[in-house]
C-alpha cells in the first residue's frame, strides 16, 4: 500500500511548512490535488493519513482531496479532452500520437492552521 509513504510525507511536508514562530499551532485541513493516473485510493489515503498523524499538529486535520481528471491532446490535430477508459487514441482524427496534459499530479494545494484569534 503506497498510500502509507504518501500519508507519512504528506504530514512531514505539512509540518515543515508551519512557521518556527508559531507555537502550539494547530493544523484544520490539507488540501491535496491528486491525478486519476497515480493510483491513489482516496479513502486508503484518508485512513493512512488519519494514523501518522497522530500526536503531531495534523491529529484533528481533515485531508481534502480533489480528483484532477485524466485529459489528454492529440499531437496531431489538437484535440483534448478527458478521459474515463485507457483509450489513447485521437477522438477526432483517430491518430495515435497524444500527450497526457492533466492526470498525474499529487500535490499538496494548501495547508489550513486554525485561527486562534
Amino acid at each position: 500500500m503506497h498510500e502509507m509513504g504518501i500519508a507519512m510525507e504528506i504530514v512531514e511536508i505539512a509540518i515543515a511548512s508551519i512557521p518556527q514562530d508559531m507555537k502550539n499551532v494547530k493544523v484544520e485541513k490539507v488540501n491535496l490535488k491528486v491525478g486519476k493516473l497515480t493510483a491513489i485510493v482516496p479513502e486508503s489515503l484518508r485512513f493512512c493519513f488519519d494514523i501518522v498523524s497522530k500526536d503531531t499538529p495534523l491529529c484533528d486535520a481533515t485531508l481534502h482531496i480533489e480528483e484532477i481528471p485524466l485529459v489528454i491532446r492529440c499531437s496531431d490535430c489538437q484535440d483534448e479532452w478527458t478521459i474515463d477508459e485507457p483509450i489513447f487514441t485521437c477522438r477526432a482524427c483517430y491518430g495515435g500520437s497524444v500527450n497526457i496534459v492533466s492526470g498525474r499530479e499529487l500535490d499538496i494545494h494548501s495547508i489550513e492552521i486554525v485561527d486562534e484569534e
